[in-house]
């Protein structure tokens, strides 16, 4: 049986290494920010401004995604709508 699952993964730009991930049946919020917290716990005292780059998707505009975000001093950074190329790296990552 086929089934359909979504990933949600974060990479270090520098290294190329994905930092944490997770997978889902479907779509959550959950989905987005328990990797986003397992990346936090990984680096918090780093010597630069930590940015998250995501697309548009619903999770990462959601209050508390946001939220978690502003507390831990993160930079967040979204691609413009419909612009795959400002997010091409991990554009690349997800090709199949």
């Amino acid at each position: 049986m086929d089934q359909k699952l979504y990933l949600s993964a974060y990479m270090d730009l520098y290294s190329s290494e994905i930092m944490s991930y997770s997978i889902s049946s479907h779509p959550t919020l959950d989905m987005a920010i328990n990797p986003l917290k397992e990346l936090l716990n990984k680096c918090p005292n780093v010597n630069y401004r930590l940015t998250i780059h995501s697309d548009q998707g619903w999770h990462y505009q959601n209050a508390k995604y946001v939220n978690i975000l502003k507390e831990n001093k993160v930079f967040q950074s979204m691609s413009r709508k419909g612009n795959c190329l400002d997010n091409s790296v991990m554009e690349n990552f997800f090709d199949y």
